[in-house]
């Protein structure tokens, strides 16, 4: 039973490889987060516009009537 010395047990890991794994690793979970984001902005959007057609334009919205301010009067 000989063993080969030359040969370390565990291979050393540069941090930079280590770094862009992991860079690679969250560029890919953003993009498809980002993806997922993106389909669901346009469902909706088109739900609403679906929406939207169905009922008709809006009415306009009335102004409320501006109440009078209040003074007060000073007794001479």
């Amino acid at each position: 039973m000989t063993k080969d010395t030359d040969e370390p047990v565990f291979k050393p890991v540069k941090p930079q490889d280590r770094a862009a794994r992991t860079h690679a690793a969250a560029m890919e979970i953003i993009d498809a987060e980002a993806d997922a984001r993106q389909s669901k902005t346009e469902r909706l959007r088109a739900a609403r516009l679906k929406m939207e057609a169905e009922q008709g334009p809006p009415e306009p919205a009335t102004k409320p009537r501006a109440t009078p301010k209040r003074t007060k009067f000073i007794k001479v």
